[in-house]
């Protein structure tokens, strides 16, 4: 429940915005509790961020196991749609959101995120390879800048959902993002 809060705070706030005040008072416990409990600040950030991405793991394993590139697009986006917009929960991602206003003193926190953003990014990119190598997509295809472009749909999503666009307008933007992917 600890690192759930934690997340969600690190989530609404960005790394930079959440104080250890605010972390005593969201966990109700002492400033030497929470380092006892967790170590420092960033070391609670990147447990958090380890948490975020187990969660948000699931949907993009059932996104990328679909039978064809095109449906494995479908799914992600409209899943992350539907995630970014979940009730009781920040709207948007969090490897977007943390770090939006992290700056040059907190470099280490923009590089987790940015690396967790990469994570994402080659398990799609290795999805459309595998789609090339199997014909379903046509010869020629860039896998690589159609993964770069599947994300930053994912990530306009998730810009747009904090932002406090409506879910169904989402889905359907993620529907016609994804048309993108050629069929062969």
């Amino acid at each position: 429940m600890a690192l759930q809060t934690a997340m969600e705070l690190f989530w609404r706030q960005g790394y930079e915005g959440t104080s250890v005040a605010d972390l005593t008072k969201a966990l109700g416990i002492n400033p030497p509790s929470l380092y006892a409990a967790f170590g420092s600040k960033r070391d609670l950030f990147e447990k958090t961020l380890d948490r975020y991405m187990c969660e948000r793991s699931v949907q993009l394993k059932e996104a990328m196991a679909q039978p064809t590139a095109h449906e494995a697009v479908l799914h992600l986006l409209t899943g992350r749609a539907e995630v970014f917009t979940a009730p009781g929960r920040p709207f948007g991602c969090m490897t977007v959101q943390a770090g939006l206003a992290s700056g040059e003193p907190h470099h280490e926190i923009v590089d987790l995120l940015t690396a967790a953003r990469e994570q994402m990014r080659q398990t799609v990119l290795d999805r459309f390879e595998k789609a090339l190598a199997e014909g379903d997509l046509p010869a020629g295809t860039d896998c690589s800048a159609l993964a770069r472009y599947v994300m930053a749909a994912v990530y306009g999503l998730s810009v747009e959902a904090a932002s406090g666009a409506p879910r169904e307008e989402l889905i359907s933007a993620a529907t016609l993002a994804s048309q993108v992917v050629p069929r062969p």
